[in-house]
């Protein structure tokens, strides 16, 4: 579930680093499938750079499906990088396993190596000048390296159209108020360019060739896990609490019924909750 929502749409990424964590380990069915895809795609990279890696449960997946490969970590927030270290410690990769500290795109200038493959998953819409950012990228690759961008697909799905409570639809408002927030927080970044958010287009405007796209599922079934119901109630909270004024007195009333562990309707204890999303991937090639 993409975005948290603030009455201003600065993110504080350490604050949210726990979510993070938590929503990519409940998203992790989705991004395996992705990574066995560009598997597929790239043959034995040497360098692998997740650009905007938050607290590393990819990039460690990256460093699971390619062996043989190092992975570098690159974000903005080194409580976030921290966490990614402390995973890859855990998980027995550590030995190939680097963190780069700084922002995107200047910061990959730093970067011993040019990437084989650059993993940049919905860190991009947070750059102000996103085709700058593109061709940055596309600097950083090896002759014949990838650029895979996550960024798109469909919004996130966990309760039926009408739950038997309040006005049936309120995911499809709820979705509303994450379009307006999004296009806020595009517009309140400094150097903010507006795109046509076609990104294979995009990819090819900055001389990367051999685009390809494809979208993966992540499909959790109701009843849902504990996991899944609290991953559901995080998300809910921080609409009611951060733009619940934004909704009408009934369907706030309906979040709160929702939120509510004693409540035989909540997300907590109701049957019909599940986790429905759908990820889109777009590669590209560096091919000189």
């Amino acid at each position: 579930m993409a975005h948290p929502h603030n009455h201003h749409t600065d993110i504080d990424w350490a604050e949210m680093a726990a979510h993070l964590e938590t929503q990519a380990e409940l998203f992790t069915p989705l991004y395996e499938r992705a990574l066995a895809w560009l598997g597929k795609e790239v043959t034995e990279p040497g360098l692998i750079v997740d650009a905007g890696s938050g607290p590393g449960v990819v990039s460690c997946l990256f460093a699971e499906t390619f062996p043989g490969a190092r992975v570098v970590a690159v974000d903005g927030s080194e409580p976030l990088l921290e966490r990614a270290t402390a995973r890859a410690a855990r998980l027995g990769c550590a030995d190939r396993f680097g963190t780069l500290a700084g922002e995107l795109p200047g910061v990959l200038d730093d970067l011993d190596y040019p990437a084989d493959l650059l993993w940049a998953s919905r860190s991009l819409h947070h750059l102000g000048d996103q085709r700058a950012a593109l061709a940055a990228f596309a600097a950083r690759l090896a002759p014949g390296g990838t650029l895979a961008l996550l960024e798109g697909g469909l919004p996130t799905r966990f309760l039926p159209r009408d739950i038997g409570i309040g006005r049936p639809g309120l995911q499809a408002r709820i979705d509303v108020l994450e379009e307006e927030w999004f296009a806020q927080m595009r517009a309140d970044l400094s150097d903010s360019v507006p795109e046509t958010e076609d990104w294979p287009a995009l990819l090819a405007a900055v001389g990367l060739k051999h685009t390809r796209t494809r979208s993966f599922l992540l499909d959790l079934p109701a009843p849902a896990s504990a996991r899944a119901r609290a991953h559901v109630a995080g998300y809910l909270s921080r609409i009611r609490e951060n733009r619940g004024e934004h909704l009408d007195a009934e369907d706030r009333a309906t979040l709160d019924r929702l939120l509510d562990p004693e409540d035989a309707a909540s997300v907590h204890r109701r049957p019909d909750v599940f986790i429905l999303a759908a990820h889109t991937v777009h590669t590209a090639v560096r091919t000189a």
